[in-house]
This record gives C-alpha cells, structure tokens and sequence, in this order.
C-alpha cells in the first residue's frame, strides 16, 4: 500500500512536522510506503510528485489549515484530520487504512 499526505498548521512548524514525522514512522512500522510533503513557514519541503500521486491508495491531509495544491487529489481517497489527530493516531490510522485497502 502507498500514502502520500501533506501537513500544516497555522503556525507552520513543529506540528506540520511532528504530523509528517509520526505519518512516515506509523508507515514504515507498518511496511506501508509513505511520503509526506510540508507546507511550513520555510515553504513547501519534500514536494509530492504525480507518479507519487498516482501511485497513492490514500492522501492523508491535515485540517489546520488550507492545503495549498489540493486539485492535484482529484479522483484519491482522501482522509482528512487535524495534525493533532495525526500526531496521536498515526498509527491507527495506517491499521484502519490498511483494512480499507
């Protein structure tokens, strides 16, 4: 299985990474590929490309704030949280979304 997601938070920094972070360690304890890209104060980091994109089973998107880009999910199965949620329950959600796919 394949996710790719974008976090961010009004702030743009510890919980827009905190949330990627917990997303690609959940992923990986789970054997599930994971790719995240941030939306912080610095700018865009680790840009999703559209092969990664296409390849997606989920996107996982945060609720804090607007997700510049979203059009690009067009026709994906979206779950969307809040990077609190994500932070806490990174890993459920991958035992959920594995049920799913």
């Amino acid at each position: 299985m394949k996710i790719v997601g974008v976090t961010s938070c009004p702030s743009g920094v510890a919980h827009t990474y905190m949330a990627a972070e917990a997303l690609q360690k959940a992923g990986k304890e789970k054997d599930i590929e994971v790719h995240i890209e941030t939306q912080g104060t610095s700018g865009v980091d680790d840009e999703l490309t559209s092969g990664q994109i296409s390849a997606a089973d989920f996107v996982v998107l945060s609720t804090d704030t607007s997700i510049r880009g979203t059009e690009r999910f067009k026709g994906k199965k979206v779950v969307q949280l809040t990077t609190t949620q994500i932070i806490e329950k990174a890993d459920a959600l991958m035992n959920k979304l594995s049920k799913m796919a």
